[in-house]
């Protein structure tokens, strides 16, 4: 789930630590001096990462102006494909939330105009049985489609009233999934005059709104990073103690709460394709393994041909054994996941034990990085949240 509780910036002392070195000193070290590398690099990584969300993006808003203009099964394919490729990049980078960065800033709120699920699909349109549903086909109580007013109904009403995002846009391309062997097979024709639904220009614009609104989220996100929105990389690099605690804080909310937790227990405890992440398009695996390699990348310092000092650096030179667990956790976590057979939405019904029994073990293996996360905290005596707020 995306969480709408608030990330209240988190904060930690500078500490002296003795290293546990082999065969070296065991003077104190400053964890400062340790962390900073540490700490630039991040930075970098996340410049580097929403840059190529943002670049993602541009072209899933080309696409889709594209399909607008003239819908067909051919336009409609490319922006499908398009939106699964913008997806690529941005589920790895949700390992830098749940710290109150630029993601989840309250002063911001941007997070929850970019990937809030689950989602209300009649809420948004029609949907099965019900024709005449949604912001779409309610004319008089939404006369005119545009950015204040889907950010305005974002939420409104409940938190399944979700209005814009990566998960609305989902929707509104590949439409509510009946297919058990794929994803959703909305026809293009409901984006045509005279086609299969009413309303179809107000579809069109609904569409072109929340792709431009998505642009325009992401880009505020990295400007946070890259200086152009107000340089959170100077806040963030000021004191890398406390950023030590929110990179760790970011990775153990991910693992032991929301990935294992809210994005894949809750859906195989209610064996509901409503709680998949993303149901629409049967992505919601590759969203999985994307966030647990998100975690393996902050862990290990890297993003793409970006690799440089992770925390992995600060955990061996103090306990070596206790950097080998995590690696080794997170490699069983992202191989757990892997196991689960695609869809997703199949695997949690139950029909099939094994499939079924592959997502439990893939969330015991996820909640055990977590498990490490703390462990790291502990060795590092830095706070370090893991619980959803």
């Amino acid at each position: 789930m995306s969480p709408r509780s608030r990330f209240a910036p988190l904060a930690a002392a500078s500490l002296l630590l003795p290293v546990a070195a082999c065969g070296g000193s065991d003077e104190p070290v400053d964890l400062a001096t340790e962390a900073r590398p540490v700490i630039e690099q991040y930075a970098a990584n996340a410049r580097a990462g929403y840059a190529e969300v943002v670049t993602g993006a541009h072209g899933l808003d080309t696409a889709i102006a594209a399909f607008v203009a003239t819908p067909s099964a051919e336009t409609l394919a490319a922006a499908r494909t398009a939106w699964v490729a913008a997806r690529v990049p941005y589920r790895l980078t949700e390992a830098w939330r749940f710290y109150g960065g630029p993601i989840d800033d309250t002063a911001d709120e941007r997070e929850t105009r970019i990937n809030s699920w689950p989602l209300d699909e009649a809420y948004i349109d029609a949907v099965k049985d019900m024709p005449d549903t949604g912001i779409i086909n309610h004319p008089t109580e939404f006369p005119t489609i545009d950015a204040d007013t889907l950010m305005a109904a974002n939420f409104t009403g409940g938190e399944d009233n979700v209005a814009v995002g990566y998960h609305a846009i989902e929707f509104l391309l590949w439409g509510q999934d009946f297919n058990d062997a794929g994803p959703g097979d909305r026809p293009f024709t409901d984006f045509v005059d005279e086609g299969t639904l009413a309303n179809p220009d107000r579809r069109r614009a609904y569409l072109t709104v929340t792709s431009d609104l998505l642009v325009g989220d992401l880009e505020h996100v990295a400007g946070r990073w890259d200086g152009a929105g107000g340089d959170y990389t100077a806040v963030f690099t000021a004191d890398p103690v406390a950023s030590l605690t929110r990179i760790l804080s970011g990775i153990g909310v991910l693992s032991a709460s929301e990935l294992s937790g809210e994005r894949m227990l809750t859906a195989y405890t209610n064996k509901a394709q409503e709680d998949e992440h993303s149901c629409f398009s049967d992505t919601t695996k590759d969203d999985l393994l994307g966030n647990a390699r998100g975690i393996e990348n902050v862990y290990l310092g890297r993003w793409g041909a970006n690799d440089g000092p992770g925390l992995d650096a600060i955990v061996a030179a103090h306990d070596p054994a206790l950097d080998e667990d995590m690696k080794q956790a997170l490699t069983d976590a992202i191989a757990a996941i892997e196991a689960i057979p695609a869809p997703f939405d199949q695997a949690i019904l139950g029909t099939d034990e094994a499939a079924y029994a592959s997502v439990l073990t893939a969330v015991r293996k996820v909640q055990a990085v977590g498990v490490q996360v703390m462990k790291i905290g502990v060795a590092l005596d830095v706070p370090v949240q893991t619980e959803l707020p």
